[in-house]
């Protein structure tokens, strides 16, 4: 869902992985079709984050095509930038106008050999060779990725399919976290779990099983809607995190680490802190 504090949580995340010396990065996709923020109403969108370095995005690599110079790229890296104490690169804001860009003038310049170019798996795959690259380039031992939007939306569901595909071709090395709205009745004074359990069951029919659900909530998840999100979303309740309202937003990273995300985290994809001095 959007505005649900899916960038906060993602930070969060990386502050956790940072504490036990891991080197870390964050790509934000956005699913519209501009090439970047800059040119969308600050307004409607909020402002832009601006970075220090100017990317220069070649849609096509190796190509003559003009380039987009960006230094303009989503608000969320703020949030990160403040978190994670890292500089943010242009080119960690992935959007579905630079990938459907680079398909079809890919198409255009006769990269795909003459096939019947369709989202999978030409789209998808450029989706991957994105997240690929970063990964790569920069030597980072987790790379995080938000997926903006809400789950069943039309324009993210092709990169919830290249995750899929993630998953698939990296079993042990990967980890889908679910940001989910947990909604708090003030009529009854009870949190209910079934906005969450729709998502899930969402994510199921495209393939995706959350590892790991994140309840956005007024007031701390109680042990009974936890054990509830738990059987219907069939996750262990170790792995269904309380992410409630704080007046500081900095101590979510603590509250992460005092119910063992760090830990639950680390052994689902296999890494071992480093030692780390402060």
């Amino acid at each position: 869902m959007s505005a649900v504090g899916k960038g906060v949580a993602t930070a969060s995340l990386g502050k956790i992985l940072q504490f036990r010396g891991f080197n870390i990065s964050v790509v934000k996709i956005d699913p519209y079709l501009n090439v970047d923020p800059g040119t969308l109403n600050p307004i409607e969108h909020g402002e832009c984050f601006i970075t220090e370095d100017v990317w220069d995005f070649t849609p096509v690599q190796g190509s003559d095509e003009r380039s987009y110079r960006i230094s303009e790229i989503d608000q969320d890296f703020g949030t990160y930038s403040r978190f994670l104490g890292i500089e943010m690169h242009p080119s960690h804001n992935i959007t579905s106008g630079q990938i459907y860009l680079s398909t079809i003038l890919s198409e255009r310049k006769g990269k795909f050999l003459g096939k019947t170019v369709q989202l999978i798996p030409h789209v998808t795959n450029i989706i991957k060779e994105r997240l690929m690259e970063i990964s790569k380039n920069e030597n980072l031992d987790v790379l995080l990725i938000e997926c903006g939007g809400t789950v069943g939306d039309l324009e993210s569901s092709i990169f919830l399919e290249a995750f899929r595909q993630i998953k698939l071709e990296y079993p042990n090395r990967t980890a889908l976290v679910h940001v989910t709205l947990v909604p708090y009745s003030r009529a009854v004074g009870q949190q209910k779990s079934k906005p969450t359990q729709h998502s899930v069951k969402l994510l199921q029919s495209m393939g995706l099983q959350p590892d790991i659900i994140i309840g956005r909530s007024e007031k701390p998840l109680t042990d009974d809607i936890r054990s509830k999100i738990s059987l219907y979303s069939n996750v262990p309740e170790a792995a269904v995190i309380s992410n409630p309202d704080l007046d500081i937003v900095y101590e979510l990273p603590i509250l992460f680490e005092e119910q063992g995300l760090g830990d639950f985290l680390c052994e689902l994809i296999d890494l071992k802190a480093k030692l780390v001095s402060y």
